[in-house]
């Protein structure tokens, strides 16, 4: 992340010892600009490091940096110096308090707080279940460590996660990027897909076995192709290959009897 700190074009300067970081904090209160100003830039390292721990929320770090340095000014221009506290202890609550807040009010969809509570709940327990037990615990073994239902689990999950656009990058190998939108049937496509159209039995009989294995595991027994690669050896970008070129020979087939 550090070459990410470079690539923001940040300036560096060298961090304040607390006598001068007070001293500045008082001629910041009496106006002085150039005093602020350099608190700021002495600090934009403490709030790089808080952002890290918001990345893979959807948005991109540069512009929840910027959220973040607005924390960062309200704790300049909040902090009292009567305080027995050093500044960043101050200031890393404000901070991070300023990112959540973006990322609670951005969010289009509303979601209660006893949903939010148990999914931060549910995220803390299997992490100290994957811990423990050396691998990614099952949904009854969150439920049963929490005490609530799986049903409940389920839904403080879903709750938890960020709509998705559908301009997504599902896949991309040295061909074009297939996006979500692309996966997305038409109001041409009728009630069902194409995939429930056909005699599956029949069809399925015209792939190869591991051609057949990869889509029973991927739309029948709902895994993910991380999952189905490790079971065939593979690569992730290689099922996603092969799961393409499976489900086109499927449709291509289907083209071929309509004909």
């Amino acid at each position: 992340m550090s070459s990410r700190l470079v690539e923001m074009n940040l300036p560096r300067f060298p961090l304040l010892k607390d006598k001068e970081m007070r001293d500045l904090l008082k001629r910041a209160k009496d106006g002085d600009s150039f005093a602020r100003d350099k608190l700021v830039n002495c600090n934009l390292k403490l709030v790089f490091n808080l952002v890290k721990r918001f990345q893979n929320r959807g948005y991109e770090l540069e512009d929840l940096f910027q959220i973040g340095c607005i924390g960062l000014m309200k704790a300049i221009d909040k902090f009292d110096l009567s305080f027995d506290v050093k500044f960043s202890t101050y200031a890393v609550p404000m901070i991070v308090g300023e990112i959540r807040r973006f990322l609670r009010d951005d969010n289009p969809v509303k979601v209660s707080r006893s949903l939010k509570e148990t999914a931060y709940k549910v995220q803390q327990v299997r992490e100290l279940l994957t811990a423990r037990l050396g691998r990614e615990p099952s949904i009854g073994e969150v439920a049963s460590e929490l005490s609530l239902s799986r049903e409940e689990i389920v839904n403080a999950l879903e709750a938890a996660q960020a709509p998705t656009s559908i301009y997504e990058t599902l896949h991309q190998d040295d061909g074009d990027p297939i996006y979500l939108l692309d996966q997305l049937k038409g109001a041409e496509d009728g009630d069902s897909s194409w995939l429930e159209k056909i005699s599956m039995k029949a069809l399925l009989n015209n792939l190869s076995e591991r051609e057949r294995m990869i889509l029973s595991w991927r739309f029948f027994e709902d895994k993910t192709q991380s999952e189905i690669a490790k079971k065939l050896g593979l690569s992730q970008v290689q099922v996603s290959r092969l799961e393409r070129q499976a489900l086109k020979k499927l449709k291509d087939l289907m083209e071929d009897n309509q004909k």
